[in-house]
């Protein structure tokens, strides 16, 4: 048999944003196939290349896609069962980051953040519901602690999130006779590219870091090693879990 065949498979969407690279990463290192998926194809062969230079990687594969378009997402996971066989595991992390108050969100702005972050996160978990009805497997989606507690300016990307949980809690109910875990995670502030708005800003930086009990933001690693034990096989009864990688934000005051 193909060595290949023989290794754990992952679909990542969002493959190229800051903790999707370092999950990528974690994934690599221990042996997975992955196909990656995200826009930006130039980031995503960089990534690619980075990843087939780690010793002992699976199979690295490369599709550009725009999970927003239910049709591209189709295509991604008809791909990824074609090359790899069985999906031992999905994940989505496209998303974005609107601080606005409601009054100040145009239609635009909020279908924006509903695309990016809701319709995305249903396309993946349904694309890779499918794919799993056989074999089982784990599939992470990506929430925020702005669905625990309120936090100004949040409304849009709250709503957004918080519909995420709700499908968490009722796919993972559905799915649970076919063996297919449903989770996600619930990060805080994290230094990401797409958070540098707000992390390269050092009066805002020290304000998030004050926010959080445990003293600082996180890194891209705390949600990959999340997200990285919710796949794994050996993971075999969590499902249906929002899981706060926050700092303690969403559940602790320390003042």
């Amino acid at each position: 048999m193909n060595d290949s065949m023989t290794r754990p498979a992952y679909v990542i969407v969002g493959a190229t944003g800051g903790i999707g690279s370092q999950l990528c990463r974690r994934l690599t290192v221990s042996g997975a196939n992955l196909l990656l998926a995200a826009r930006d194809s130039k980031r995503l062969a960089e990534l690619a290349e980075e990843l087939n230079g780690i010793p002992n990687c699976g199979r690295v594969e490369v599709k550009a896609t725009d999970a927003t378009d239910s049709n591209q997402v189709d295509s991604l996971f008809a791909e990824a069962t074609s090359r790899f066989g069985a999906i031992n595991g999905a994940v989505n992390l496209v998303g974005s980051i609107l601080l606005k108050p409601a009054h100040l969100t145009t239609d635009e702005e909020f279908e924006t953040t509903l695309n990016l972050n809701l319709r995305t996160a249903f396309y993946v978990l349904r694309d890779a519901a499918k794919a799993m009805l056989a074999t089982g497997g784990s599939i992470v989606l990506a929430s925020s602690v702005a669905t625990k507690i309120g936090l100004v300016n949040h409304e849009a990307i709250a709503a957004a999130k918080g519909g995420i949980n709700g499908l968490v809690l009722s796919a993972a109910a559905t799915y649970a006779g076919r063996n297919i875990r449903v989770n996600a995670v619930a990060p805080g502030l994290v230094r990401t590219p797409l958070a540098a708005k707000l992390t390269s800003n050092e009066a805002s930086l020290k304000a998030s870091m004050a926010m959080h009990p445990l003293g600082r933001i996180g890194e891209p690693d705390d949600v990959a090693s999340a997200i990285a034990w919710l796949l794994d096989p050996k993971t075999t009864w969590v499902t249906g879990q929002i899981l706060g990688i926050d700092g303690g934000l969403g559940s602790v005051r320390t003042r």
